[in-house]
């Protein structure tokens, strides 16, 4: 699948950074280009706003912690960048039909947000994977 340099420059800034704040305003300044350009870009390459996309990595990453870490549910809140546990907690029953507590007493984690950047070899961004369209 070929994919706007730009959005695999920015798949994978958004990989590295996903504990950071990562605002459509500081994306466009890493990356020198138009806000506006990004937002549009990335709905018509994706499928999907930068913002939900985003959320769903966090989300996803979260749950891979409360799965396969003991760190407690406020702190892996606090990684995926939400300001407190019950509007993480609120994210993640939309996202997950189920509490984070539930859903780490299952111990099966499955992601709801698959990242679009899988892997990078040594030539730079050319020869990425991609592993497919985001889940919605």
């Amino acid at each position: 699948m070929n994919r706007n340099p730009m959005i695999e420059k920015l798949l994978l800034y958004i990989e590295e950074n996903l504990d950071k704040d990562l605002t459509l305003d500081s994306l466009a300044k890493e990356l020198s280009y138009s806000k506006f350009y990004i937002a549009r870009t990335f709905l018509e390459d994706t499928g999907i706003t930068l913002y939900k996309y985003i959320q769903g990595r966090r989300l996803s990453e979260a749950a891979r912690k409360l799965v396969e870490t003991e760190k407690p549910i406020a702190w892996i809140a606090y990684e995926a960048c939400y300001n407190s546990q019950q509007a993480f907690t609120l994210a993640f029953r939309k996202a997950y039909l189920c509490s984070p507590q539930i859903y780490r007493k299952n111990k099966v984690f499955y992601p709801k947000q698959s990242s679009l950047v899988i892997k990078q070899n040594m030539s730079g961004y050319r020869g990425r994977e991609i592993k497919g369209r985001a889940a919605a």
